[in-house]
């Protein structure tokens, strides 16, 4: 590997899927243009949707970040048929090794740090070979991580199943984790995936330090827990760098210029959009009900839906989607014609971050991925909680209890039916009663502080320029550009 650059050079691995890789990409933006660095993006796709061979496309473009695809490994013999997706996940970035490693090898200028997100940290060892710094992106918010690094504590101390106790986990100086808002790979201590959350909560401080996409403002009290020594601080022993609110620029609307032209003519914050992620699925039945719900509200609305599953939960998370399903046969008979004047019904997916910033929409309601609820607070939509899989229910949990921002409904979206009602009285709440009036007030000022974070001087801009220093940054570098392109 011969040096070609005096630049520092930034490694940064991606797992699969959307909420890995926008953010990993978006880091990467940031460190070239905010402190001069190469740098590298290693990304795992998961080749099942058009949006993020898309967005990988896109990043290739500018040419801010090399952008390298490294191909999937065959997993087949590893892991079972029924393999839930956090397993899959988390084989498939461990079998990554020995590419990621001949990759790194190849470039014509060595590395200075190696980044990887949560399901990469079995590749942390190459940082270790090539004696170069490491660190871990964690893209969810720090509340999970504070989970994630205590569970091989509670494995020790807590007997018999999480969702059969009566009480609330206590995680030392955060907010007590319910039963009911375990993470998925803790629900079944039997399950591959629960021991790869383990191994993962021990690997996760065995480098120089966490980056976390969440801001000082947001969750200062979790924060403060993993940097307090009396707290997590003997297990999460690494310094923790906040770099939050990253999500996606906006971009052109591309193909859905009827759907904005349509919004452009809808009364301001009148519209609620409805979108479960890149994975999300829901049932027929649940499908059925959320139209239904959608309907009796006589609200504005532009939903994305894809074809439904056995079951709601993540199944579209490895699937090809088929643009070409008539959505109709998925609807209430009838029900396009009802509310065509209402709403838009878009298959599959659309220009989220677009959408959530249009002044005409007022509500999102969403599945709870970290990205999308970042996207979310970044564009002052308040949210409609459906948490569906993997630390959606804990971000609901977050984002209802905590920050003030969401409603959501009495039961689990994952363990029972939502009924057309229930449903129809949560759209209300949000569009047009006083409680949503409050919760957009409250979500516009998490948008403030949220972008005050990476003005020069903030939070998170301090947070990667002291990343960045560690690096071997020497002095602080501000490139010629307007804040604006971040």
């Amino acid at each position: 590997m011969e040096s070609s650059s005096s630049k520092p050079h930034a490694v940064l691995l991606s797992s699969p899927g959307m909420g890995h890789l926008i953010p990993v990409l978006e880091l990467g933006k940031r460190l070239v243009i905010l402190h001069n660095f190469d740098v590298t993006v290693f990304v795992v796709a998961s080749q099942t949707s058009a949006a993020e061979s898309s967005i990988i496309e896109s990043a290739m473009r500018p040419k801010l970040c090399q952008v390298i695809e490294l191909p999937r490994p065959d997993i087949s013999g590893l892991i079972g048929p029924d393999a839930e997706v956090f397993t899959i996940l988390a084989v498939m970035m461990r079998e990554i090794k020995p590419a990621l490693r001949s990759a790194i090898s190849s470039l014509k200028s060595p590395p200075t740090m190696l980044v990887v997100d949560l399901f990469g940290t079995e590749s942390l060892i190459i940082a270790d070979e090539l004696q170069i710094q490491k660190y871990v992106y964690i893209t969810i918010n720090a509340w999970c991580l504070a989970l994630a690094v205590y569970a091989p504590t509670l494995d020790k101390l807590v007997q018999g199943e999480y969702i059969d106790k009566n009480g609330s986990f206590n995680i030392p100086g955060c907010v007590p984790v319910r039963p009911s808002d375990v993470v998925d790979p803790m629900l079944d201590r039997t399950n591959p995936q629960y021991l790869e959350y383990v191994r993962m909560g021990l690997k996760i401080p065995m480098n120089s330090g966490i980056l976390i996409n969440t801001w000082e403002d947001l969750e200062p009290t979790t924060l403060a827990a993993l940097r307090h020594v009396k707290h997590l601080g003997r297990i999460l022993k690494a310094s923790v760098y906040t770099v939050g609110p990253i999500a996606r620029p906006l971009g052109p609307v591309g193909s859905n210029k009827e759907l904005f032209d349509w919004l452009d003519k809808q009364p301001q914050e009148s519209v609620l959009y409805i979108s479960l992620g890149s994975g999300g699925t829901l049932s027929l039945e649940q499908t059925i009900e959320l139209a239904w719900g959608l309907e009796l509200s006589q609200q504005r609305f532009v939903w994305v839906v894809r074809r439904p599953t056995e079951k709601t939960g993540d199944g579209s998370y490895f699937k090809v989607g088929n643009d070409d399903d008539e959505l109709s046969r998925f609807l209430p008979e009838g029900f396009l014609t009802r509310t065509h004047n209402k709403g838009v019904v878009v298959s599959q997916w659309a220009a989220q971050v677009e959408i959530l910033s249009h002044p005409s929409v007022g509500g999102f309601l969403s599945h709870c991925g970290w990205n999308s609820t970042v996207e979310s607070i970044t564009n002052g939509v308040p949210i409609i909680a459906w948490p569906l899989y993997a630390e959606q229910k804990m971000n609901a949990t977050l984002l209802k209890e905590e920050l003030g921002i969401a409603v959501r409904s009495m039961n689990l979206p994952s363990a029972a039916t939502v009924g057309r009602e229930e449903i129809k009285m949560m759209v209300r709440r949000m569009m047009v009663e006083e409680e949503g009036r409050g919760l957009r007030a409250r979500v516009k000022e998490l948008k403030l502080s949220g972008e005050r974070a990476w003005k020069n001087g903030g939070s998170s801009y301090n947070g990667l320029s002291m990343l960045a220093k560690e690096c071997q940054v020497i002095g602080h570098y501000q490139c010629p550009v307007s804040e604006a392109r971040l």
